[in-house]
């Protein structure tokens, strides 16, 4: 009786043991298996949507000297605060997938999802200032809604009234054109922050769609 009482203590701690050993090693697989879940898709959106926010942070510095309207001076910082942790974010993850940070040669690229040499088809020449978007492209933008280099040059010629007009036009056009990319990723990708990421840009991008809109019409 002794003795049987003296190996419960033993058999209770050899189990712990033994829990706490498998628990780890699952840990670790998991962990190992996350770290890996992407695809095709994934690269692609971060690599577009890295130099899309770029632009539209560019833009949005524009209006700190440019604009007049209040409202817009106040929508400019927060698409830049709100975008630029975004690049940050995309840049983390190209760089652990081992992937080039830049969109390759030609833009949009191809890729699950991304429509191939089409994709830029609704971007600015449906959007854009005057129908110019394809004159003077800028490197990357044949991507959805990327303003040319003309349409960059002009806003940044313009002031008052006519570059807060300017501004609101062109800026709901790139941002459709995140929107575009976004649910691109949400359909097609496989990492589940990115295609948390495109959610949350489709959403906010979508409000500041409509507030621009709104705006846009009382200017």
């Amino acid at each position: 009786m002794r003795r049987l009482i003296l190996l419960i203590p033993a058999l209770l701690a050899a189990a712990v043991l033994t829990a706490c050993g498998s628990g780890g090693s699952s840990t670790g697989a998991t962990s190992a298996t996350g770290s890996t879940d992407y695809n095709a898709a994934d690269v692609i959106f971060a690599q577009n949507m890295i130099p899309h926010h770029r632009q539209a942070i560019e833009m949005a510095d524009l209006a700190g000297t440019h604009a007049q309207n209040p409202e817009v001076k106040t929508l400019a910082p927060q698409i830049r605060a709100a975008q630029t942790p975004e690049i940050t974010t995309m840049v983390g993850w190209l760089t652990a997938w081992k992937q080039p940070t830049a969109p390759p040669a030609g833009g949009g690229g191809s890729g699950p999802g991304m429509g191939g040499p089409g994709m830029g088809g609704p971007g600015m020449n449906g959007h854009g200032m005057n129908g110019h978007g394809s004159e003077t492209m800028m490197p990357g933008d044949t991507m959805e809604g990327m303003m040319s280099s003309a349409d960059m040059t002009a806003l940044g010629n313009a002031t008052g009234p006519a570059f807060d007009k300017m501004f609101l036009t062109m800026m709901i056009a790139h941002h459709q054109g995140a929107v575009t990319m976004a649910k691109t990723e949400i359909r097609d990708g496989r990492y589940t922050p990115a295609q948390q990421l495109a959610e949350n840009i489709q959403n906010t991008q979508n409000a500041e769609i409509t507030s621009m809109r709104n705006l846009l019409a009382k200017i």
